[in-house]
């Protein structure tokens, strides 16, 4: 996560360098006036410009001013908790590190605790989990680096931890369940159907499964790990609306999150396809790459493709990628040709207790 602190006066600036020393990837902004020979970043745009830019470009802010500032400038451009980032604002003498927007899913909350540490201050926090000392569903998913679908069922399922109610959670693989235990009301599922019969008031799946009629669940979170790996093969010049097409088509055919998808996989040889880092582009997904030699190391269900050996020398593509940049993880959907484009699907193997 990016930070940027912005400061207003020469107290203010005093904290902001203060701070930046001390945490990572951080920009500091100052006004112009307060110039010295450093690598600090000074604005002479007004604060009205700045912040909303800023904002925009979805780095974490730390603003060392008033929050009436903070809050007037910013409020015209809230979009929603799933997507804006955390905003923290500090008084110039360090005293209080207040978590204003997004809490939870922006990590606001965890940034004023590390503000407050590093100034000696007081992290200011009024999100009713966290009062409370319960652990919220999406600050526990933004932690694990899962992404929460429907974000409108968050408020809800949050109200039943707080009023101990019971709460089914299906996590097969584990990866939070330790986070709950011992929270009054909720208790594990092994499976969704033995969820839907507990006679729960709501329930919570840590799952890349798409449930159908999700809208008609109010009581139901989806939290989806990043556990699955698209292997993909092109002919050149393949456009990015056909790749993404058939992507989406074979998730969907497979019952399959594109929220859950980790990162693409492909050969060395389309690292500049067009096409293909545009489609990555368009969904934030890293994009990996194997040498033709590796790929043929990797045992596949598919045949050999004398296309693909005399076109890059590999026995085929998507398949091998999907399953290294995997680590070595179960293959869900074997290679599908469709068109110019060829998909296959891994699930990233679990390893240890994540």
């Amino acid at each position: 996560m990016t930070l940027s602190i912005i400061a207003l006066t020469p107290g203010g600036a005093e904290l902001a360098r203060r701070l930046g020393q001390s945490l990572p990837d951080v920009c500091l902004y100052l006004p112009d006036r307060l110039r010295a020979e450093d690598r600090c970043c000074y604005y002479r745009e007004p604060l009205a410009e700045l912040l909303p830019r800023l904002f925009a470009q979805g780095d974490a802010l730390c603003c060392i001013m008033s929050t009436g500032i903070v809050a007037r400038l910013l409020a015209p451009h809230l979009r929603g908790k799933a997507v804006d980032p955390a905003v923290v604002v500090m008084d110039e003498a360090g005293e209080f590190a207040i978590s204003l927007f997004s809490g939870h899913l922006g990590g606001a909350n965890e940034l004023a605790r590390q503000l407050a540490q590093l100034s000696g201050g007081r992290a200011v926090i009024t999100t009713a989990t966290d009062v409370n000392g319960l652990p919220a569903w999406d600050d526990v998913a933004r932690q694990a680096g899962m992404v929460v679908e429907p974000v409108r069922n968050i408020k809800r399922l949050n109200s039943m931890l707080l009023h101990g109610e019971k709460i089914a959670l299906v996590d097969r693989q584990g990866r939070i369940s330790r986070h709950f235990s011992g929270v009054s009301g909720v208790f594990a599922s092994a499976n969704f159907s033995s969820a839907l019969h507990a006679g729960a008031t709501g329930m919570v799946f840590v799952t890349h499964r798409l449930i159908p009629t999700l809208d008609k669940h109010p009581d139901l979170l989806l939290l989806r790990p990043r556990d699955l790996v698209v292997g993909i093969g092109c002919n050149r010049g393949t456009s990015a609306d056909e790749i993404e097409s058939v992507v989406l088509q074979e998730l969907k055919r497979a019952f399959l999150s594109m929220a859950s998808v980790a990162c693409l996989a492909t050969i060395t040889d389309k690292a500049d396809e067009a096409g293909l880092n545009e489609f990555a582009r368009r969904h934030s997904l890293p994009v990996e790459h194997h040498e033709a030699a590796v790929l043929n190391q990797v045992q596949t269900p598919t045949p050999e493709s004398a296309h693909v050996m005399a076109a890059v020398g590999a026995r085929g593509v998507c398949e091998p990628a999907a399953i290294l940049s995997a680590g070595g993880g179960q293959l869900l959907v074997a290679k599908q040709k469709r068109g110019n484009v060829t998909v296959a699907i891994a699930e990233k193997a679990v390893i240890g207790d994540q």
